[in-house]
């Protein structure tokens, strides 16, 4: 079948949704100050009649691209198994892309963390049967209503019906035997939040990295809900070690890449962590670290066409010193 990878301007992802300015200004919150999803979903364009696009990983796994976080398939004779799963209003697309590619119903979906745009799509694969699998500190997170911090805007995530939360939780590492081979969860501590999984599958030689790793734009750190620049690069270098050179990186958002341009991602985060932290000590405000352009070298290849400022002040609000 044809293939295709998703256009940058369809699943904008948090990070992005961070750093933007377009269009989210129009947009008026609640009284209480807080945005609805209606309201994101206009101000940043997400269209729930996007179609779902397609790309063949390797056999027996291909990642799906719509609204929201990518979504890795893993189809073969023990079933279904997915990562992520986006929006409620993209899971019967998921669901009529699976069955194109062979498959049945969803088994098992696995939250990378709790974010709705990567884990709202529960509410529809729950009640269906599916078992949802996430970190124990993801897990925790969806049983009750939690701000996402946006910097510009809130969006208040409420608590997951009961039929739509994690059945599974795991700590720091949970293996699953499936469709052939090992399918390995990860959690190396906080990152983007403070239930990051990666998941590797060995078979195919590939993992899904979740938000940890954002090739469409600056990630967004989860400074409010235990994210860290700290922990990002740490998470980072532990999914490193447990590739190889031909290893293929899945990322939340954005094309699927190589290891080449993971290692470009770590070196980026280590140096503008390094660059804001040498101002901060200096005794320099976050107005004055944003506006030094600390990450001029790196927009043309990391910023996605947005600014990096929700970035910096990201990196400058967790860094203790």
């Amino acid at each position: 079948m044809d293939v295709a990878v998703v256009k940058v301007g369809v699943t904008i992802a948090l990070s992005a949704i961070l750093c933007m300015h377009i269009g989210a200004q129009e947009s008026v919150p609640q009284e209480d100050g807080f945005m609805t999803l209606e309201q994101l979903q206009e101000a940043f364009f997400w269209d729930f009649n996007t179609p779902i696009e397609v790309k063949t990983v390797a056999a027996g796994l291909h990642v799906l691209f719509g609204v929201g976080g990518n979504v890795g398939v893993s189809i073969g004779e023990s079933g279904v198994l997915i990562v992520d799963d986006q929006f409620p209003e993209m899971v019967p697309k998921i669901n009529d892309a699976i069955a194109e590619l062979g498959g049945g119903e969803v088994d098992f979906a696995i939250n990378t963390h709790w974010h709705f745009d990567h884990a709202d799509g529960n509410k529809a694969l729950g009640p269906a049967g599916t078992w949802i699998v996430a970190h124990e500190h993801s897990t925790e997170m969806m049983t009750s209503g939690h701000v996402v911090n946006l910097l510009m805007m809130k969006y208040r995530q409420d608590a997951y019906p009961e039929d739509a939360r994690p059945v599974i939780s795991f700590n720091d590492r949970m293996t699953f035997h499936f469709n052939g081979g090992d399918i390995e969860l990860v959690h190396a501590g906080p990152a983007h939040t403070a239930g990051d999984a990666a998941v590797f599958f060995r078979q195919q030689n590939a993992v899904h990295t979740g938000d940890v790793f954002n090739n469409q734009s600056y990630p967004f750190i989860d400074a409010d809900s235990g994210g860290s620049i700290d922990g990002m690069i740490k998470f980072c270098e532990v999914v490193h070690a447990m590739s190889n050179e031909d290893t293929i990186m899945i990322p939340g958002h954005g094309e699927i890449t190589d290891i080449a341009r993971f290692d470009a991602y770590i070196e980026m985060l280590k140096t503008v962590r390094s660059r804001v932290q040498a101002l901060k000590v200096e005794g320099k405000s976050l107005e004055e670290v944003t506006a030094a352009n600390l990450t001029a070298d790196f927009d043309e290849s990391f910023g996605g066409g947005f600014p990096s400022s929700g970035f910096i002040d990201r990196v400058y609000t967790s860094l203790s010193n």
